[in-house]
């Protein structure tokens, strides 16, 4: 195909390994906070082709896993209620709640939906005047805008059956969360091209400078993914830690000003819950005063709901780039894509997905080198 095969050369992969391998001198962890990228490295074996020392620590990037058991809970509370039609892309579905999932939901006579697109919502409402249609807005900086228009579109014309359960994420809190945390070992980031398409790149340079750390936009085919990793080791090497876009053909500096400024209509960015991670402060959106009677939390009245997560699963691990998928326990046993434990497991941007898909079954045989800390 054209314009995505030159991105899977592998004589040019070839080409940016060697390139890697001679420039690295010491061991380097890096962190990828996008699921696409975590499918793409896995699915096409990238961390394993890397030199010995430098480690892909999969972060919170995909937007399915990281929303809380109590966002689930109060899906499928709504869900259940008579009269109303709730709709939601493909893959939350399955993601389990503190005691089912949307499926079991349908499955007991709830109008459970996929659609593919929020606007899809929106005609079903316009279409059923006489029930309350739901849209479950869920995702990072790349799907916030559409559903800000959908939103928009509602109240302009008047379509007053319609509401969105919004749990919207962003990924520089998280990323300032990941870097003061005790645990933290990352020393490098890719940073999600998508999200910078939309968002820009002015919210990063102070978290690198700050916290010492390369931050490189990075696209998602492999030599996007190999590339990013090169700045991002010649940064470390030298003792750099700056902004790099190394995503051009997609990212300006100042994002998309038309997607911004629908977020910054319909938005407001307060504290957000992460599943498996806790509340990370300024880290999501929800939906403005001026928009409030469209969100489906406050219309429902489910804004009391508490949980807790299953003692079993360790997906919070993985999110937070603790545990790699198949260090876990119940990974391909107890919890699997048709019995799953977790969110990271149903989603198919999820790192226990793409471990179980492209089989990576088994425990490392050792743990990876301990990275030093920079500079």
């Amino acid at each position: 195909m054209k314009y995505l095969e030159e991105f899977r050369d592998p004589a040019l992969a070839r080409g940016l390994l060697d390139d890697i391998r001679a420039t690295v001198t010491r061991p380097w962890a890096l962190m990828e906070v996008c699921g696409g990228q975590t499918h793409t490295i896995i699915r096409h074996g990238i961390d394993q082709l890397l030199p010995e020392g430098v480690e892909l620590i999969h972060g919170p990037g995909c937007p399915v896993c990281v929303t809380p058991l109590e966002v689930i809970d109060k899906a499928l509370e709504i869900a259940s209620r008579p009269g109303v039609v709730f709709c939601s892309f493909g893959d939350m579905l399955r993601v389990p709640g503190s005691d089912r999932d949307l499926f079991r939901v349908r499955g007991e006579g709830g109008d459970v939906r996929v659609v593919y697109s929020p606007l899809d919502a929106l005609r079903i409402a316009r279409e059923n005047p006489d029930k309350e249609v739901v849209f479950f807005g869920i995702g990072f900086e790349t799907t916030a805008p559409p559903n800000a228009m959908t939103v928009h579109q509602a109240r302009k014309h008047g379509i007053r059956n319609f509401s969105m359960l919004v749990s919207h994420v962003r990924v520089p809190p998280a990323i300032e969360a990941v870097m003061t945390s005790p645990d933290c070992r990352v020393q490098g980031f890719l940073a999600a091209g998508h999200v910078c398409s939309v968002m820009g790149t002015a919210e990063y340079p102070d978290l690198a400078e700050r916290h010492r750390v390369p931050i490189v936009v990075t696209g998602f085919e492999p030599l996007d993914i190999l590339e990013g990793i090169r700045r991002t080791v010649r940064q470390l090497e030298r003792g750099e830690a700056s902004v790099d876009n190394a995503y051009p053909r997609a990212v300006r500096p100042e994002g998309n000003p038309a997607a911004r400024a629908m977020l910054e209509d319909v938005f407001e960015v307060t504290d957000r819950a992460w599943r498996g991670i806790g509340v990370i402060p300024l880290s999501g959106w929800r939906l403005s005063e001026r928009y409030r009677d469209q969100d489906a939390e406050h219309r429902f009245s489910v804004d009391g709901i508490t949980t807790k997560e299953p003692a079993e699963c360790r997906s919070g691990e993985i999110l937070q780039g603790l545990l790699k998928p198949n260090e876990c326990a119940a990974f391909g046993t107890r919890c699997t894509p048709r019995t799953p434990l977790g969110a990271t497991m149903v989603s198919s941007e999820g790192a226990c997905a793409a471990y179980y898909l492209y089989r990576r079954l088994g425990a490392p045989a050792a743990a990876p080198l301990e990275a030093n800390p920079v500079g």
